[in-house]
C-alpha cells in the first residue's frame, strides 16, 4: 500500500520556469485524462492548453480541480493514502516569523531572500485549509498539514502561530542554517565558502534540535544540505546519522523518504540516503513515503523505488498521521 505524505500544490516564485512548468504539468495530466482532444501539437490543441492554464491563472492552486488532478493521478498509481502540505513562508500569517529568522537586510544575500519571501509570500492559509477539508469531506483519504521550518529560538512563536489551526500532522524542516536559506540556487554561491564538514554538523544539530521540541511529526528530508552535491565523504558523515536517529528516536518523531531531491535537484538522490537510512532503521525511526510534488504530474514520483530502499533497509511498514496521531500501513 503506498501513501504519498508530503506534496504541494503550489510555490514560486512566480517566473516564467514556473509559467512553462505549470503548462507542461496540465498538458501531461490532461493528455492523460483525455482532457485535450484535439491532435498533439497542432494549434487547436495549443488554443485547448491555453485555455486551461488561463484558468488555472484565475482560479488559482487552492482550487478543488487543480487538487483533483494530484488525488485522481495519484489513485491511478495506486496511492491510498495522500498528505497535503504548503510551506508557512507561503502564508501571510506566518510572514512576520520568517521576517525574523531569515536574513533579510541589506546584505548580497539578505536582499536575494527578501526579494525570494515577497514573491512566495502570496496568500492567507484559510484557502488552502478549506480546499483540502473539502476533498477530505469528499471521501478522499487525505491527510492536512503544513511544513513548518525550524528556526532555533523560534519554538514558542511557531507554537503560538500553530496553536488555532486543526491540523493532522506537522512536518517540521530545516532549510536555513544561521538565516541562509541554503537550498535556494541563488545562494548556492555561499557553498564554496563553508567548512562542508562543520556546515553538516549544524544542519544534524538543528535536525536534533527541530525533533526535540514536540512541535514535529515528522522532520522532513533529515540531510537535504546535500541538495548541489557539496558533500564530504560519507564515513565522515556516519557518527552524525547515529546521533541524529538516536535524537528522532528518542523524541518519537518519524522522518520520511523523499524523493523530491532525486528528480528535481543536481545530487539526484532521495533523502536519506542510503547509508543514513539504514542507521534510521537501526534505531526504530518510523518513515513515511513522500515525493515532495509541486505538481500533479510529479505525485506518487520515484515511490515505488522509495518503498524498495525502505524495504531493502528493513522497514516492514510505513507512517501516516491523523488527528496528530501516528498508523501503520504495510509496504
Amino acid at each position: 500500500m503506498i501513501v504519498d505524505h508530503h506534496f504541494h500544490l503550489e510555490e514560486g516564485p512566480y517566473n516564467t520556469h514556473w509559467l512553462n512548468r505549470t503548462v507542461e504539468a496540465i498538458a501531461i495530466v490532461e493528455e492523460e485524462r483525455g482532457g485535450l482532444t484535439a491532435p498533439a501539437h497542432s494549434l487547436a490543441w495549443m488554443e485547448a492548453l491555453g485555455a486551461k492554464l488561463a484558468k488555472r491563472l484565475t482560479d488559482g492552486c487552492f482550487s478543488q480541480e487543480w487538487l483533483n488532478l494530484y488525488l485522481e493521478r495519484g489513485k491511478k498509481l495506486g496511492i491510498k493514502r495522500f498528505g497535503i502540505v504548503d510551506h508557512l513562508y507561503r502564508f501571510d500569517e506566518f510572514r512576520a516569523y520568517y521576517e525574523q529568522h531569515m536574513i533579510v537586510d541589506e546584505t548580497k544575500l539578505g536582499r536575494l531572500q527578501s526579494y525570494w519571501l515577497d514573491r512566495v509570500n502570496s496568500c492567507s492559509i484559510e484557502p488552502f485549509l478549506l480546499v483540502v477539508r473539502q476533498a477530505e469531506a469528499a471521501g478522499y483519504p487525505i491527510s492536512l498539514g503544513v511544513e513548518a521550518d525550524y528556526f532555533p529560538g523560534g519554538e514558542a512563536e511557531l507554537r503560538r502561530l500553530l496553536a488555532p489551526y486543526e491540523l493532522d500532522f506537522v512536518i517540521g524542516s530545516v532549510h536555513f542554517i544561521d538565516g541562509w536559506g541554503f537550498d535556494n540556487p541563488q545562494t548556492e554561491y555561499l557553498f564554496k565558502k563553508q567548512d562542508l564538514l562543520g556546515l553538516y554538523r549544524r544542519l544534524f544539530e538543528l535536525v536534533r534540535a527541530a525533533a526535540g521540541t514536540g512541535l514535529f511529526d515528522i522532520v522532513a528530508h533529515p540531510d537535504n544540505l546535500k541538495v548541489f552535491n557539496y558533500r564530504p565523504d560519507e564515513e565522515l558523515l556516519l557518527p552524525m546519522y547515529e546521533e541524529t536517529a538516536a535524537a528522532l528516536a528518542a523524541a518519537g518523531v518519524a522522518t520520511e523518504i523523499n524523493t523530491g531531491l532525486a528528480y528535481r535537484y543536481p545530487v539526484e538522490e532521495m533523502c536519506p540516503s542510503p547509508a543514513f537510512l539504514q542507521v534510521l532503521h537501526k534505531h526504530g525511526v518510523p518513515v513515511t513515503l513522500s515525493s515532495d510534488s509541486h505538481y500533479p504530474d510529479d505525485i506518487g514520483m520515484l515511490l515505488q523505488e522509495a518503498a524498495d530502499l525502505a524495504m531493502k533497509s528493513g522497514y516492514k511498514e510505513v507512517v501516516y498521521f491523523e488527528k496528530r496521531q501516528r498508523y501503520t500501513l504495510p509496504l
